[in-house]
């Protein structure tokens, strides 16, 4: 009732929140979370993976590179020769200096498209740890 008296007598404006520096802060915190997040880049290939014992888990933020059951190599969702793979991980690791390497194989791959990935990794940067990713329990 007193509400109702106030509005009337001209003075509901008192009563009333100003949320607009809350909306400002809420927007900035968006923007700022948004620019510094990293986003997990995939291979772009579906892969049967092989069953492993090992449960070793690798941070999200890895280097993904794919060999799918043709033995053909994808990363970021694109399809990659053989002669570029040494650029394209280089590449990658300037953006992600911390980033991890795991191979996604298919089971129905052939396992010379793995040698061969493993022996460029090899001759690039011989103390790459390389992860083989396998499937889930």
């Amino acid at each position: 009732m007193a509400r109702r008296k106030a509005m009337a007598s001209g003075g509901g404006s008192d009563d009333d929140v100003n949320l607009t520096p809350m909306l400002d802060v809420v927007f900035i915190l968006l923007i700022f979370f948004i620019v510094t997040a990293q986003f997990i880049k995939e291979p772009g290939q579906e892969i049967q993976r092989v069953d492993a014992d090992n449960d070793a888990n690798v941070k999200p933020l890895a280097i993904l590179v794919a060999i799918n059951e043709d033995s053909e190599y994808y990363m970021d969702k694109k399809l990659v020769e053989e002669n570029e793979l040494e650029f394209r991980i280089d590449e990658l690791r300037k953006d992600n200096p911390k980033g991890e390497l795991v191979v996604q194989v298919d089971s129905d791959s052939n396992a010379e498209a793995l040698v061969t990935l493993m022996e460029i990794l090899r001759d690039s940067d011989s103390a790459t740890v390389v992860n083989i990713s396998t499937a889930q329990d």
